[in-house]
């Protein structure tokens, strides 16, 4: 069967992709399956077409651990424009206010934004994928509608300030699951009195991972060959990256039961999520420990 009527190969793993600008995450996700020829592939949290850097493309079986991923926390580089409200909250959407800047200082700008730091609750942007009767809001929003949307706690754990000038504040930001960076822009320029929206987003950091561990679409297809070789170095574990899930090894007895669905006893081991690995250190899949007993969540095998 020649490669190209074949289904596609049989491979697991995580390509750590730093998107281009301009590309939809679900774009880059199909360029990167049909590079690596892989029968089954996702992606984990989506990017915003304006919006470059992280985006884990998850290829066969490590579709199955997508979610977890999406549980950790994530780091921006973020640039935003004072003084103009857009629908979108970014560049790419219609003006839709504008008001003076000039008079606000450095001082002001910084003390705005560094007022985020730490718990805060923060609305949803209507151009998300967040979902209101299993309709994504952002096909709502083009339809001009609009529909309330509930405050979220969220956190930013971290948020540097590297500068201000000529109505533009740059700012480094760590921050949980489920953070909008372009609502926090909006709620910086809400503050100030003034508006603002996103004009450059850059997703530098994914959990442990960093931007210099991530490849351009550019630079993989420059790897490609008839054998895969050189593209498959860069595929990762996907055990290596979840590095907050705690580890559990089974026996071959146990081994068995967990690939038949079955929960085990365990002992010693508090209530968590698990990475579950046979006698062999074959990772098996992602399990739930519950009162004493480990239930399979995600099998691999």
């Amino acid at each position: 069967m020649s490669r190209r009527n074949a289904k596609g190969r049989g491979i697991n793993g995580i390509v750590l992709l730093d998107k281009d600008t301009g590309l939809s995450s679900n774009a880059a996700l199909q360029k990167v399956k049909r590079l690596f020829f892989a029968k089954k592939a996702g992606h984990t949290g989506a990017l915003d077409p304006l919006a470059s850097g992280i985006l884990p493309i998850c290829l066969g079986q490590a579709t199955k651990v997508a979610g977890f991923l999406l549980n950790d926390n994530k780091r921006y580089f973020v640039r935003g424009q004072l003084g103009q409200t857009t629908n979108t909250l970014d560049c790419e959407g219609e003006i839709t206010a504008t008001k003076n800047f000039e008079q606000l200082s450095k001082t002001q700008v910084m003390e705005a934004a560094l007022s985020f730091q730490g718990n805060i609750e923060q609305v949803p942007p209507m151009y998300s994928a967040l979902k209101k009767d299993g309709q994504p809001l952002y096909k709502l929003a083009r339809q001009g509608i609009e529909i309330e949307r509930k405050a979220r706690s969220v956190t930013l754990h971290k948020l540097d300030f590297l500068g201000y000038e000529n109505g533009v504040i740059s700012l480094e930001v760590s921050c949980s699951k489920g953070t909008y960076i372009r609502s926090l822009i909006a709620d910086i320029g809400d503050k100030l009195g003034c508006g603002a929206h996103v004009i450059e987003l850059r997703r530098t950091g994914f959990a442990h991972i960093d931007i210099t561990q991530a490849i351009k679409f550019a630079d993989l297809e420059a790897l490609a060959g008839d054998d895969f070789e050189r593209l498959d170095a860069n595929i990762f574990k996907s055990e290596d990256l979840l590095p907050n899930v705690h580890n559990v090894a089974i026996d071959q007895q146990q081994g068995i039961d967990i690939r038949y669905g079955r929960k085990i006893k365990v002992e010693n081991q508090a209530d968590n999520l698990v990475k579950m690995f046979d006698e062999n250190a074959v990772f098996l899949g992602i399990g739930q420990i519950e009162n004493g007993y480990l239930q399979p969540k995600r099998l691999f095998v």
